[in-house]
């Protein structure tokens, strides 16, 4: 699969990443929060969005929720509206998650990449790991604090065992 680690969707508490699997920022919701995080605006990233929507097979879906498949849910969510249109265009769900995963990268991507400061430090204290470390595990995590965590932990269980 081209995505294992795909996110779980944002309104289920799924990383940033999981911005590929959104709906357009129409009502408030979670997605507002996670595009405060990526230091993009909403109307970014629509344009974003639709960018996909034109040069991609994503484009395709003209009977789903919102007309293009770049606003389509993840393939673990059933929704036949999404799936038809796959079919229709011979789309395979791995070339759905790559192309998705392509613009997850770009979504995120817009976040600046410089690790805080503040990050490294909560890592370092919770952790008793050295800086170098703190900053590497971020920087292999996309920045992202959440999920740094939760790479620790699973490491400090291993260690412990």
């Amino acid at each position: 699969m081209p995505w294992d680690d795909a996110p779980s969707h944002i309104c289920r508490g799924g990383d940033v990443r999981a911005l590929a699997f959104c709906c357009p920022p129409v009502k408030p919701c979670p997605i507002v929060n996670a595009l405060k995080e990526v230091d993009i605006t909403p109307q970014e990233y629509i344009e974003i969005k639709n960018k996909y929507a034109r040069e991609t097979r994503l484009g395709e879906g003209p009977g789903t929720c919102f007309g293009s498949m770049v606003w389509c849910c993840k393939t673990s969510k059933p929704c036949p509206l999404r799936d038809m249109s796959m079919k229709s265009i011979n789309m395979s769900v791995d070339e759905y998650l790559s192309l998705k995963k392509q613009m997850a990268e770009e979504l995120v991507g817009k976040k600046s990449q410089s690790v805080s400061n503040e990050d490294v430090t909560a890592l370092t204290s919770a952790f008793d790991i050295d800086e170098e470390e703190a900053k590497k595990i971020l920087n292999d995590c996309g920045n992202d604090l959440r999920k740094a965590i939760k790479l620790l932990r699973v490491k400090t269980l291993k260690d412990d065992s």
